[in-house]
């Protein structure tokens, strides 16, 4: 394997790496507007179960809470005498975050800035492309791992002895 021209070697110009996103100003207000697009659905959402079911007793968890949980969980109800597993209105709105994703889609359209878990997903995938590997690096390794290794034959010469022990 050559150095310069060999087969590792072929094709591994350094390309430029991505451009920062926090340094652009049109793509940080691309972000901004997501972010805004998203929030004001869920201030809609909340806002309309806090003033419609304000005060009541929507659902019981499964299992059992401490009363930690309770001023958390039970807000607007004060009932000394009620288990913290009862929830109010705070259930019924992380139901309505979760559930109208396939609504806001259905209005929105299919790659809305209102669905969480794209913007999740796109802020990841941004995370992990803002530092760009060292290829040169890597394929240099490669290259070095390759030169030293050396294959030693299992059957190198079978047919030989196989020959001998029958004679």
């Amino acid at each position: 394997n050559n150095e310069e021209t060999g087969i590792l070697k072929a094709g591994t110009k350094k390309s430029t790496p991505p451009p920062n996103p926090m340094t652009d100003p049109s793509m940080m207000t691309e972000m901004l507007k997501g972010n805004l697009t998203s929030m004001v659905p869920m201030v809609v959402v909340g806002g309309w179960i806090n003033w419609h079911f304000s005060g009541f007793v929507t659902t019981k968890v499964p299992f059992p809470l401490t009363l930690r949980f309770k001023p958390m969980l039970q807000r607007g109800i004060e009932l000394q005498s009620l288990d913290a597993s009862w929830v109010s209105s705070v259930s019924w709105y992380f139901l309505n975050v979760f559930g109208l994703r396939s609504i806001y889609s259905l209005v929105l359209g299919e790659n809305n800035a209102a669905d969480q878990a794209r913007a999740m997903q796109e802020s990841m995938t941004m995370q992990a492309s803002g530092m760009p590997q060292d290829s040169k690096a890597a394929f240099k390794a490669e290259w070095e791992a390759l030169e030293v290794t050396e294959h030693n034959w299992a059957l190198k010469n079978s047919d030989q002895e196989m020959l001998s022990l029958v004679e």
